[in-house]
């Protein structure tokens, strides 16, 4: 058994894939700015591991569990905005494409607000509860909670904060599903991202208006200066306006989710010290605060998590991690074998 996951990331694409959930077979971070200039650089990389049974691919906002073979153009427009003014976009389509012209093995997976373990009324007038990559990181927090706590699967339960380069989301998840989600595009503010933008601010915005919004007006911005995350202690307005956001949303999640046993943090900004332990700090009051273990030493934690639902989709040790979650296909999964 060959799976391989990928993590579309804002800053890097990673990827990470085990063969019989025993050995590596490629745990790598490219960045996406060089995918973006040549989405053959991820194509060659993935044929070079060749043969594999399962790729979970780059999904995106999500779509419900979907093979490669059926995609179709609205499923692109899904999980990606058709916007060709922004690069990511394009990229991520010219890499679509290319992998379904090739016949990989790809599945699609989906975000939050797909997800079945949500209840309805918590979506309206929602669109990103989570992308497609969080509800991975997910799979590798109830991974990591089960065998920490050895405790089954079905019995975990956590708030899940991913603070990423471009944004930051907070989940919930209890009994092992997934239950609320608040996603980077409309909660707390990302280091590149605004997060959830005030309407009186949309409505006063020059049309036309791109996708390019949604990573702009983030921590990055409000300090005023070209800095990176490892700048931000330096910039103490900045560090308190991040953990104070996040902590916003977590509270505010613990409507939702009454007792997690945890909170569980993860995503890039979280390999800063000073970042995890003011983020600690102000979230273990609540509950204990822990930093998820990933299987891989360099791939991000969504990749890791893509790799747990690939390798549960095929009815490996994963299988009911994967089934809690409500990710399963209408049809019995056929992939291709590894020859």
């Amino acid at each position: 058994m060959r799976v391989v996951g990928i993590d579309p990331g804002t800053y890097s694409f990673d990827l990470f894939g085990m063969e019989n959930n025993q050995k590596t077979i490629v745990d790598e971070s490219i960045k996406s700015e060089d995918i973006f200039k040549n989405p053959h650089t991820l194509i060659e990389k993935l044929e070079g591991l060749m043969p594999l049974n399962i790729i979970i691919g780059p999904s995106g906002y999500g779509i419900p569990l979907k093979d490669i073979r059926d995609m179709t153009e609205d499923d692109i427009g899904r999980m990606i905005p058709l916007d060709t003014q922004v690069a990511v976009n394009e990229g991520i389509k010219d890499v679509l494409l290319e992998m379904k012209d090739k016949e990989m093995p790809v599945y699609f997976t989906p975000g939050v607000i797909h997800l079945a373990t949500v209840p309805s009324y918590r979506k309206w007038n929602k669109f990103d509860m989570g992308t497609a990559d969080k509800v991975c990181c997910i799979a590798l927090g109830i991974k990591d909670q089960s065998e920490r706590l050895n405790i089954a699967f079905d019995k975990t339960s956590f708030i899940y904060v991913e603070v990423g380069y471009g944004f930051t989301a907070v989940m919930a998840v209890e009994d092992g599903r997934i239950t609320d989600g608040i996603g980077g595009t409309n909660g707390s503010i990302g280091f590149l991202g605004c997060g959830g933008m005030d309407a009186e601010i949309a409505i006063r915005l020059k049309p036309p208006l791109t996708q390019e919004i949604v990573f702009k007006g983030g921590i990055k911005d409000f300090a005023g200066k070209d800095i990176e995350p490892e700048d931000l202690i330096r910039f103490k307005e900045s560090l308190l306006l991040l953990t104070e956001s996040i902590e916003k949303d977590v509270a505010s999640m613990l409507v939702s989710i009454k007792n997690p046993s945890e909170i569980i943090l993860s995503g890039r900004l979280l390999s800063y010290a000073f970042i995890e332990n003011e983020l600690i700090k102000r979230l273990n009051k609540y509950t204990p605060v822990i930093k998820v273990k990933k299987l891989s030493k360099i791939a991000k934690e969504a990749a890791c998590g893509a790799y747990i639902i690939g390798e549960g989709l095929l009815g490996g040790r994963y299988r009911k991690l994967v089934s809690g979650l409500d990710i399963r296909p209408s049809t019995p999964l056929t992939p291709t074998p590894a020859a």
